[in-house]
């Protein structure tokens, strides 16, 4: 499992001394989707240069700087599903990416970052059998059937809005009186296990995802990617006392949640929790 990170950063051409300061000037939808899907491709080669990189390229997974050339880009990796969220105001997109391969599944989050139409930089958080939750074809399952389309452009969200129901789930782990926008129905996908116990794809009036979360468990140093087109963002940040990595996928509609997905690197086994056995999805 790529738990351990090396602290070096990956250069085409060179070593890399500091982090650069990449500017936030916007790119298009079209410019983020060719860089997701050849991401795509790069993880399926195990070849990064699928992919139309900087000069300086940042790597890293699991939150801390890693090589490339050694960490799970550089190894094939059949993607069985993924979706891409797509920000052309940061010039970022982030990837849920999903490998059912029985012999090692594995599921990925991706952060990319553009820089003059190149990727500049690559962040995974990369989640196997030892991670919260995990079940690779549950996620594929649910995820697959889950309706995340684009929103007619008069029902769309401010990216203010959806940040702000995002924000107002994540701070309901330290403050009970966060008022969060919960819609219904609403499901929740956390690892591998789902808030509906119906087959993929299908909701009724009662589906929620207001179904409790943990007290006292700061979520901090959160950065954002915001797809207003899906009224959708995924917040990247440190989950717990232990600064887990993690990643929260959001999508809003008319302004209350609709789905959340979560992808938690665990420093410990399990995060420390007791796990009873995760059943396999409902057939669909």
């Amino acid at each position: 499992m790529l738990k351990r990170t090396m602290a070096s950063v990956l250069l085409c051409g060179g070593m890399l001394a500091a982090t650069p300061a990449f500017g936030q000037a916007a790119c298009t939808r079209a410019e983020l989707q060719a860089a997701a899907d050849s991401y795509v491709a790069a993880q399926a080669a195990g070849d990064p240069k699928r992919m139309t990189l900087a000069s300086a390229v940042q790597y890293q997974e699991q939150m801390a700087p890693a090589q490339m050339a050694t960490g799970i880009l550089a190894k094939p990796q059949k993607v069985d599903f993924h979706r891409s969220l797509l920000d052309p105001t940061t010039c970022q997109s982030f990837t849920e990416a999903v490998v059912a391969d029985p012999a090692h599944p594995y599921v990925l989050g991706t952060r990319l970052k553009l820089d003059g139409g190149k990727v500049a930089e690559v962040e995974t958080l990369v989640t196997d059998k030892d991670d919260w939750l995990f079940n690779a074809g549950n996620t594929m399952r649910y995820s697959r059937a889950e309706k995340w389309d684009v929103i007619p452009a008069a029902r769309r969200d401010s990216r203010a809005t959806i940040i702000a129901a995002a924000d107002a789930y994540l701070n309901l782990f330290n403050d009970k009186n966060s008022k969060v926008p919960w819609g219904t129905p609403c499901a929740r996908l956390e690892g591998g296990i789902y808030t509906t116990k119906n087959a993929p794809g299908v909701v009724t009036a009662k589906d929620s995802c207001n179904v409790g979360v943990p007290s006292n468990t700061p979520l901090i140093n959160r950065r954002y990617i915001v797809d207003e087109e899906l009224g959708s963002v995924v917040v990247l940040l440190n989950f717990g006392k232990n600064q887990q990595p993690d990643s929260h996928m959001f999508r809003v509609e008319d302004g209350k949640l609709r789905y959340v997905h979560t992808i938690t690197v665990c420093r410990t086994l399990n995060c420390g929790f007791p796990v009873k056995p995760i059943p396999d999805a409902p057939s669909d």
